[in-house]
């Protein structure tokens, strides 16, 4: 449900923009869009690491159980907006931080319960179940936000609810914690150092995307590079906090395990090069391809969700066998030959044209699953294994935080490589092609003078932005009825956005297929399979036998 939240709202945007009486080609808008998705990333990114030592000195159930309750209280809440236009909005991004840090509670201590609960023999199994379960929400969301959405947009935040009062009774009543506790202080430094930069930072890279002062995008904006300078040097000050206190938030020392290390900057790889993966395909999808294939743009929403499913039979068919099968051979082989198939996936979306034939997108997006499960639970297994169990709440916070931030870096990313391919040759192919039609010369340069990532957007959200644009200004009506029907088709606007949108589509593959090779080697570089840290010795001795100081 914490993964199924952070991508069920991407299929939803359309029909909740309709319902709470948003114009999503509005002044601003585009503001409210980005933090209505990117906010819950961000706040997951941020917490997890605490609430995970938090785990690990006070009780990984206790913050687990209290998880599902923020959680199913915060979503109650976004399901009764009492407000419209931008108040609404903002009632949405409001709750929606808050239900984040619900979702953060359950991401940060999940894996750590497992680990405690289950034999090194069952490990990779039982984690490789709760990876598909977070990766499968990620795809899953963006059918059911298509399917409850046409129903009613607040249907979802209700399908939370049961749900969250379910798990929240049997989480009380059913898990125990048998973990090690690992006691000490509160880092107030650490904390404050990492969730203000890492905050900052994140905060950056969003406002970054954003137009700015008739500029593309706003990466020459002061306040923008303030924050991502800001970000960074409070991040440094955290490693600095960190290496000189005696109880720190995190312990920088595990970073000397081979398999920590190597396995979260594998998962910090396929997090960024998979993270504006769905962004992608959604525009790919809703923009272009389905419009071009006589569905409605209302209906788009619904039906890329339907056409992405592949990716998740590939996840869920991958990650239970990998992981029961890392637990007899180890992690290394099945994580490495799982990030050379999740590249390869994307040499050969590289390939595809953009009117591509389903049944070839579907062999690609199912092997780009495949190559993601077999890699997420002998990679997560490896990591969570190789660590002192007093250390595993904020073990596996670390390697949400990871997994997060490469999501939220990955979209600043993608994106900023699409905007910048489209805002070379869209303005003058859409000023063009409005003036070829009928359109007023000024009327069509001011149409054109939309920054790209609104018309990105705009795909995203299932509209025609002609349409809305040209009925805006009353520019529609003065047309004759075979350019009004040729305008406000499924085809002028896909076709025009169909060239430079696959100029960008080539740069953004190439990138993901270069980051999944450096995951491969990065997995490979964890070293052959070692004998687990034995979870029945003390805190100190494994302590010891982590940072490669015991026998």
């Amino acid at each position: 449900m914490s993964a199924l939240d952070g991508s069920i709202v991407l299929i939803a945007l359309p029909p909740i923009f309709r319902g709470i009486h948003l114009d999503p080609l509005a002044g601003g808008s585009i503001s409210y869009l980005l933090w209505m998705i990117m906010g819950y990333r961000l706040v997951q990114a941020v917490l997890v690491v605490t609430l995970g030592r938090l785990g690990d000195m006070f009780g990984r159930v206790r913050i687990y159980n209290l998880g599902f309750a923020v959680f199913t209280f915060a979503s109650i809440l976004l399901s009764f907006d009492p407000f419209s236009g931008a108040h609404g909005a903002m009632w949405l991004i409001g709750w929606r931080v808050l239900q984040a840090v619900g979702g953060a509670m359950l991401t940060a201590n999940s894996a750590a319960i497992l680990t405690d609960a289950f034999p090194a023999s069952r490990r990779g199994f039982a984690l490789g179940i709760n990876q598909v379960a977070a990766l499968a929400g990620m795809f899953i969301g963006l059918v059911a936000g298509g399917i409850l959405a046409s129903w009613d947009w607040r249907a979802v935040f209700w399908v939370n609810v049961p749900v969250g009062i379910f798990g929240t009774i049997w989480a009380y009543r059913k898990l125990r914690d048998n973990g090690v506790r690992g006691g000490g202080r509160i880092d107030w430094w650490g904390n404050l150092t990492f969730a203000v930069g890492l905050s900052a930072l994140l905060i950056g890279i969003t406002n970054g995307i954003q137009p700015y002062h008739g500029h593309t995008m706003a990466w020459t904006n002061p306040t923008v590079i303030a924050l991502l300078t800001g970000g960074i040097a409070l991040l440094i000050a955290f490693v600095v906090i960190e290496l000189r206190i005696a109880d720190p938030m995190f312990q920088l020392s595990l970073f000397r395990i081979r398999e920590f290390a190597a396995g979260n900057a594998a998962g910090l790889a396929v997090s960024v090069a998979r993270g504006g993966l769905q962004f992608v395909l959604i525009i790919w999808l809703q923009g272009i391809w389905l419009p071009l294939h006589g569905y409605d743009y209302s209906d788009t929403p619904l039906w890329a969700g339907i056409f992405l499913l592949p990716m998740t039979v590939g996840m869920l068919v991958a990650g239970p066998v990998s992981g029961l099968i890392s637990d007899r051979i180890g992690a290394r082989g099945l994580a490495t030959s799982g990030m050379l198939v999740f590249a390869g996936s994307f040499v050969g979306l590289m390939l595809l044209p953009v009117q591509f034939p389903y049944w070839a997108f579907a062999v690609m997006i199912t092997l780009n699953g495949i190559g993601g499960g077999m890699f997420a639970a002998p990679n997560s297994s490896s990591i969570m294994s190789s660590v002192p169990a007093a250390q595993r709440g904020v073990a596996s916070g670390m390697r949400s935080t990871f997994q997060n931030s490469g999501t939220a870096v990955s979209i600043g990313v993608f994106f900023s490589l699409m905007v910048t391919g489209l805002s070379t040759s869209l303005p003058a192919a859409l000023g063009s092609g409005l003036r070829q039609h009928g359109v007023a010369a000024g009327t069509a340069a001011q149409i054109a003078s939309l920054p790209p990532v609104s018309s990105l957007f705009a795909a995203m959200l299932g509209v025609n932005p002609v349409q809305h644009l040209l009925a805006d200004n009353g520019a529609l009506t003065s047309l004759s009825a075979s350019n009004q029907q040729a305008l406000t088709g499924r085809e002028f606007f896909p076709n025009l956005l169909s060239g430079p949108f696959h100029q960008g589509l080539i740069v953004v593959f190439a990138v993901a297929a270069a980051l999944g090779l450096l995951a491969a080697l990065a997995s490979l570089m964890r070293g052959p399979n070692t004998a687990r840290i034995d979870e029945n010795l003390s805190a100190p001795h494994a302590a010891e036998l982590s940072t490669g100081k015991g026998k």
